[in-house]
């Protein structure tokens, strides 16, 4: 057993700035690595060097410690070797148009392509309209037109030949020819037919119905040659067309004819064209109906009002991946990873009722932009949105990039499209914390399928001289980073204490950086208020305490509380079975310390411990696994050869929350003795420190913001000289206390007690040494542990004697 009063120097590990050897960062080489990663760094770069399925990346850590700015910086570096991948582009399918083709180009090809497609069609459809009004075409076309008219002609004379000498005449009608009844040359009207003798109307319908089959069997012939006429038009509009089309064509197929999937596309588009002629030619009446072979998606396209540009949109290209030639791997931050902006989308139109699309409308997702390269995507982002992760995997698992529609669930009539699927080679970052990389390798059996590789970002690095030169560049890079002043080496030291006293632990430095850029800034806006040219000592503790003084309403409205005497709380004199407690509040602003009354009451009974937290559910799982140890180490001590014959009860006073943790297992343990023993224990001093079954103090957490906590309820009251706090050996390497306890401890005014055993705090709170068992088992007179052991024994007599009692008394 031993107790240690911790000197000043143990309170505090400073950083001296003397090592350093510079006056100003602004002579600090830039530091772009993060310090203490060295794990984290070795897996990000074993990930994406790996090229085999599913060693893909999960990066875990506290927010702020740099896990997306590290990353990117590895990954950029890593991006500038690699080689530029290619581009995509949608074209539309003439065979399906509902299924668009994708066609790969290499990297910068897609837009060149694609302008070169757009000159062509511009100059075409020009060309079409030029060539079809030209005085060549015109020519050709009265040659057909005239030959055709005389075919007709001739027929016509046949005819009136045949006419001749019958009481017939032919009239040619908009209808058609129509044979008419004639007496003397003139036509008859129904009425004038009427009047004649039978024997006249017999002989002219005798000659009508001859006329009209000699019609009759001349009118396949009539069909024929009309028939004829249109196709003879039909080849000679191709024949037109082909001569100004093909030429064009065939160039632009010659200087891609190594993508065969684009050549296969010019072509289609080629022959489209030169097919359905009628498509491209100025709007007529006759132009705009519809065919009824037409599918849905043209029919409703055709409604549109449609320039003339729009009528060769089937023939541009919709680039959705353009890679600059010679930059390397692309890098995407997905900041919003919906399932449209991961995996792309389709965008629709609403017309006449209908959702309306087509490939000119297909938009990339992340993956399209990243493939071939790095995609970073927060992970939790990702689960929040709707089918997105589904879709990533997915992704992953087909190696390929698929887009899919997030529902089909819609008031309107939706016509989609169902593009080709685009191969996939990309490495997925995904950045979280680690309940979430647990949570997902739990619940989803896929996951470490697909992410293999983890990488933990520490919070924290060990604090040696050769760290401290580091961070100390680090700082330096901040600065310049933020656009701050620079910082003298006094301020930097400042910093590095700081950091040691955010990691908890004077042997470490805190890994978060996003705090330490944050106290930078808020340093350098001090500075400017004094109008200093440099971040100095002083700037560091002023945004320090202004840090503390913004967050602190709760912390002060608790220290009046307890002056006020609301709170009931004793710092001076000793009391039987009260103590002081320490806990820590947690708050997303801050975290403080306050000491908190902690009684026990005991009495004669068969054992048993009532924790009144526990007991109205206010208890956590870890305080009560403390409370049931001290029982086990009460036990164990007192009750070896005879039962424990007490009932406790233990409580946090003027607790009106949940407790939990066992920091106070050790302070509840003090209590006990102090009630069983009605022994008084010191109000001056406050106890934190766990237990274990065999007496043995163990280190807990939060133990500057407890120290600190009790020091201000101290100082409140007026410090005595003899107040101070009791804690852990093995929490000495935690301590990094505010300035002002060291000061009162300097001063003798605060005391802070460091021990490895319950029997070393039991002798500071009471004075009394706390006693050793001999071979038999005993405690040697006037120690605290004697005095517990005779009033257990006193507990055990009373308690003997009231069974036989009881019994006496059941047996009359």
């Amino acid at each position: 057993m031993s107790v240690t009063e911790l000197s000043p120097e143990q309170l505090y590990k400073k950083c001296d700035s003397s090592k350093f050897d510079f006056n100003s960062t602004i002579e600090l080489e830039e530091r772009l690595s993060a310090l203490g990663q060295q794990r984290a760094i070795s897996a990000v770069e074993l990930g994406i060097n790996i090229k085999s399925k599913g060693y893909n990346l999960f990066c875990f850590g506290p927010e702020g410690t740099g896990k997306m700015s590290l990353v990117k910086r590895i990954v950029q570096k890593e991006a500038e070797d690699r080689p530029t991948p290619d581009d995509w582009a949608y074209v539309y399918n003439f065979d399906e148009p509902y299924k668009p083709i994708a066609i790969r180009f290499d990297a910068g090809e897609g837009t060149s392509f694609a302008k070169a497609v757009d000159d062509l069609i511009f100059d075409l459809s020009a060309a079409i309209s030029s060539i079809l009004d030209s005085d060549e075409y015109k020519a050709a076309l009265s040659i057909i037109e005239q030959k055709y008219k005389n075919k007709k002609d001739e027929y016509l004379t046949f005819l009136q030949k045949k006419a001749k000498g019958k009481s017939v005449s032919l009239l040619q009608m908009p209808v058609g020819l129509v044979v008419a009844p004639v007496k003397n040359g003139e036509v008859l009207n129904p009425e004038a037919f009427e009047a004649l003798t039978p024997e006249e109307r017999t002989k002219i319908t005798q000659d009508l119905n001859a006329m009209q089959q000699e019609i009759e069997n001349s009118a396949k012939d009539v069909s024929k040659w009309e028939e004829n006429q249109r196709t003879d038009i039909e080849n000679l509009r191709q024949k037109f067309i082909k001569n100004i089309t093909n030429a064009p064509f065939e160039k632009l197929r010659k200087k891609y004819k190594k993508n065969k999937s684009a050549v296969e596309f010019l072509k289609a588009s080629a022959k489209y064209i030169i097919e359905n002629i009628e498509e491209f030619l100025p709007d007529t009446p006759q132009n705009s109906l519809s065919s009824n072979e037409e599918d849905p998606l043209s029919i409703l396209l055709s409604r549109m009002n449609k320039s003339e540009e729009d009528k060769f949109a089937k023939f541009k290209v919709n680039v959705i991946v353009k890679n600059k030639p010679g930059s390397g791997a692309p890098i995407v931050l997905l900041d919003h990873p919906t399932q449209g902006n991961l995996v792309g989308k389709v965008e629709r139109l609403q017309q006449y009722g209908a959702l309306l699309t087509d490939f000119s409308l297909i938009k990339a997702g992340a993956l399209h932009k990243a493939n071939g390269g790095f995609i970073l995507i927060d992970a939790r982002k990702l689960l929040l949105q709707p089918y997105a992760w589904d879709s990533l995997k997915r992704s992953l698992a087909s190696k390929s990039v698929k887009i899919e529609a997030p529902t089909d669930d819609t008031t309107f009539t939706t016509i989609s499209l169902d593009p080709d699927p685009i191969p996939l080679d990309v490495k997925v970052i995904l950045t979280g914390d680690e309940d979430l990389y647990d949570l997902l390798s739990e619940r989803d059996p896929d996951f470490k399928d697909y992410f293999k590789v983890e990488a933990d970002f520490g919070i924290d690095m060990d604090r040696t001289k050769e760290n401290e030169i580091e961070y100390a560049k680090l700082i330096g890079s901040l600065s310049k980073k933020k656009k701050i002043r620079s910082l003298n080496r006094q301020a930097v030291a400042r910093v590095i204490e700081h950091a040691a006293r955010l990691a908890d632990n004077n042997q470490k430095l805190t890994a978060h950086i996003a705090s330490i850029g944050d106290l930078l800034r808020e340093a350098d806006y001090w500075a400017s208020q004094t109008g200093a040219k440099q971040i100095g000592k002083n700037h560091i503790i002023q945004a320090i305490q202004s840090q503390i003084y913004r967050s602190d309403r709760i912390n002060e409205a608790m220290l009046e509380q307890i002056d006020k005497g609301t709170i009931l709380m004793d710092v001076k004199g000793s009391r039987i079975g009260k103590i002081n407690g320490l806990v820590v509040y947690n708050f997303s602003r801050l975290t403080f310390g306050k000491p908190s009354r902690i009684t026990a009451q005991v009495r004669m009974g068969n054992g048993e411990f009532v924790d009144i937290e526990r007991e109205i559910d206010l208890s956590g799982p870890i305080h009560t696994k403390g409370v049931l140890i001290l029982q086990s180490l009460l036990s164990n001590r007192f009750a070896k050869k005879k039962p424990l014959s007490l009932s406790a009860s233990i409580v946090f006073e003027q607790s009106y929350g949940g407790v939990d943790g066992d920091s106070a297992s050790s302070t509840e343990y003090y209590c006990l003795l102090s009630a069983i023993a009605d022994l008084p224990i010191k109000q001056n001093i406050a106890v934190t420190g766990s237990i274990n079954q065999f007496g043995e103090i163990q280190p807990i957490g939060g133990v500057n913001e407890k120290i600190e906590g009790f020091f201000e309820v101290c100082k409140q009251s007026g410090l005595t000289g003899d107040q101070g706090v009791i804690i852990p050996r093995t929490n000495m390497i935690n301590l990094m206390l505010k300035e002002e306890v060291i000061k009162a401890v300097e001063e003798g005014k605060f005391h802070v007690y460091a021990i490895d055993t319950v029997d070393d705090g039991i002798e500071i709170l009471t004075g009394i040494k706390a006693g050793k068992p001999d071979k038999n088992g005993k405690y040697k007179k006037g120690t605290v542990n004697a005095m517990v052991a005779e009033k257990l024994d006193e507990y055990y007599r009373c308690y003997v004697r009231y069974a036989q009692e009881t019994q006496g008394c059941l047996n009359k």
